[in-house]
């Protein structure tokens, strides 16, 4: 469901205001028509002591506006002092405008969180598109293990970004049961099925998967099949075990992709593809050809590439360097097979087919040097009317104590995503798989996500969730009538006299609340969740340190016993983190507490 917030919010409200101004100008100076205005921002500057907000209207208008950007500059600020939301503005540099906003701003943007309360913060920027986030698309021969569970987390927290900012998001699995892979599952579960007759299997050979968690598979073929499938040739049993193989290991990752909050809406086969009567692959590669970006030919060698390891010979080629690629792609193996390539083609032209525009692939960390001819094909089948963003997921190192996690035995190889959030538990592996961007490596340490400090963000941010309930609990003591329930207590503190708070660190709580409509916004649209992890721990931080300085000087204390108005404007800012902290942390998946245990 895309809901839309209920009003701009301030950074909107200015970015509307300073827009206006712009126009304005153009009017009066003859400026030519159709100035364009998407390219300039309103956003926070770098240096809070510059003022509230900035924007860079004079630097990306001066060549249309046949002005130096400071004299331009200087234009757009006289109008903008004139503003009844304006305190003071400041031109700085060759041409930035750094604004002052008044302080009855603030407390206007603390009545909209208490106002809109769950919906603050929604955005409509999406303007329902619709948006495919593919994620984890593990190939179904094992269990999860934690890289996986990065991308997963990943994926899973841009989709509900996209939907929370207004796109009309589809979570989507792309299934690996094609390729070779599959065919090395199915002899390995094979054997368990041996086993599970009661032969005597001995040690894995190698190139086949040794993990415990097999097991269950040959059993439930020898439950189903009996010994029928030993006297068959591997040619007659290999699809029986193989769908039964993919459908069990299916079953699992599922199951630990629930232990994490994640559930997809569509789970696309790649075999569907390949069909017998509907072979998608064959209809793409025809379809390209017709266009002329399909041919024969041959490819040079791969640069410092042994000359074993090349096969010269003439091969189906994509068109590749004609949408962006460094060289054209195969399309069929030496065998008359095709690529794994062919098929993601394939692929990503029935997302398009399906009415989808914007495509967003989360990928690992080895999948870097495809991206380009996806793109390249993506261009291609759909005539340059589709984008696709890959987001790579870097490694993750497991550590315990700074030390490395030794192997899982149930796996064989490596730690289940499973055994992780059995130890420490969904939301801090979830958290802390954002508090770092996506492409860069993560140390992920056991021990130190369960502490309790500040050294551990998941655990700071859910406590000043919890820190405010507590707030409220105690509060009763001076006002009674505080409801219990959020959206009626936001409702009760909305006529609070919130413009007392006036301390410089009550309104540096009142900035980053008026910040996060903007901050949603930004992090949707440049598909970075990371961003609101940071975020979230910011406001944690400032809400804490707060809450300090009250324990220090009694005046700053969020419950005055002799002043129940001043409470009750405590308590609205209160009321604000905590939405604030629970919206966010609902988008990463992650609980928000009322009291910490």
């Amino acid at each position: 469901m895309v809901v839309t917030a209920k009003s701009p919010h301030l950074f909107a409200n200015v970015l509307a205001r300073v827009h206006a101004v712009c126009s304005a100008l153009a009017a009066e100076n003859g400026w030519p028509a159709g100035i364009d205005l998407s390219r300039v921002v309103v956003e926070p500057p770098r240096d809070a002591a510059h003022g509230d907000m900035a924007t860079n209207a004079a630097m990306v208008l001066a060549k249309e506006a046949k002005s130096k950007p400071r004299d331009l500059a200087e234009q757009i600020a006289a109008k903008l002092r004139a503003d009844d939301l304006v305190a003071t503005v400041d031109v700085a540099g060759p041409g930035f405008i750094n604004l002052t906003l008044k302080p009855v701003v603030w407390a206007d943007a603390l009545r909209t969180v208490l106002r809109e309360n769950e919906a603050y913060g929604r955005s409509g920027v999406g303007a329902a598109e619709k948006v495919n986030v593919e994620y984890v698309s593990a190939n179904p021969t094992g269990p999860m293990h934690v890289g996986h569970c990065r991308g997963a987390v990943f994926g899973d927290a841009l989709a509900s970004l996209l939907a929370f900012a207004g796109y009309d998001v589809t979570r989507e699995y792309y299934i690996n049961d094609a390729g070779a892979q599959v065919d090395v599952l199915a002899r390995s579960a094979y054997l368990r099925y041996r086993e599970a007759l009661g032969e005597n299997i001995g040690e894995i050979p190698e190139g086949l998967y040794p993990g415990d968690y097999l097991k269950p598979v040959g059993q439930a073929l020898a439950a189903e099949h009996g010994d029928k499938l030993l006297k068959m040739p591997e040619a007659a049993w290999l699809a029986t075990v193989r769908a039964t193989a993919i459908a069990m290991m299916m079953e699992e990752i599922k199951g630990d992709l629930a232990a994490l909050s994640i559930k997809h809406d569509v789970f696309f086969s790649e075999r569907s593809l390949i069909e017998a009567g509907n072979n998608r692959v064959t209809e793409t590669i025809d379809y390209l050809r017709s266009k002329g970006d399909v041919y024969e030919g041959r490819l040079p060698p791969p640069k410092g590439a042994p000359v074993d390891d090349y096969e010269d010979r003439e091969q189906t080629l994509f068109r590749a360097t004609a949408f962006g690629d460094d060289v054209d792609r195969p399309l069929l193996k030496s065998d008359g097979s095709y690529t794994y390539f062919a098929s993601d083609i394939a692929y990503h032209k029935d997302k398009f087919d399906r009415g989808f525009r914007t495509l967003v692939d989360v990928w690992g960390a080895d999948h870097g040097g495809y991206i380009k001819r996806v793109q390249a094909a993506i261009k291609a089948v759909t005539g340059d009317k589709a984008a696709l963003d890959v987001k790579i997921v870097q490694l993750v190192k497991l550590l315990r104590n700074g030390e490395p996690v030794k192997m899982s035995k149930r796996s064989g190889d490596f730690v289940t995503l499973r055994e992780v959030v059995d130890e420490v538990g969904s939301d801090a592996v979830r958290f802390m798989m954002l508090f770092r961007k996506n492409d860069a490596v993560l140390d992920f340490d056991l021990a130190k996500v369960i502490e309790q400090s500040k050294d551990n963000p998941v655990f700071y941010v859910q406590y000043g969730h919890a820190r405010g309930y507590s707030i409220f609990r105690n509060a009763r003591e001076v006002i009674p009538e505080l409801p219990p329930e959020s959206g009626a207590r936001a409702a009760f503190l909305g006529n609070a006299a919130v413009e007392r708070l006036t301390d410089p660190a009550e309104l540096a709580l009142l900035k980053l609340l008026a910040l996060y409509p903007r901050m949603i916004e930004a992090a949707a649209v440049a598909h970075e969740p990371h961003r609101i992890a940071f975020y979230l721990y910011d406001l944690a931080s400032e809400f804490h340190a707060l809450w300090t300085r009250g324990r220090d000087l009694p005046y700053l204390r969020f419950i005055e016993k002799n002043d129940a108005e001043m409470t009750k404007a405590r308590l609205a800012i209160v009321q604000g983190v905590v939405s604030v902290l629970a919206s966010g942390l609902a988008v990463l998946g992650v609980h928000a507490p009322d009291e910490m245990r």
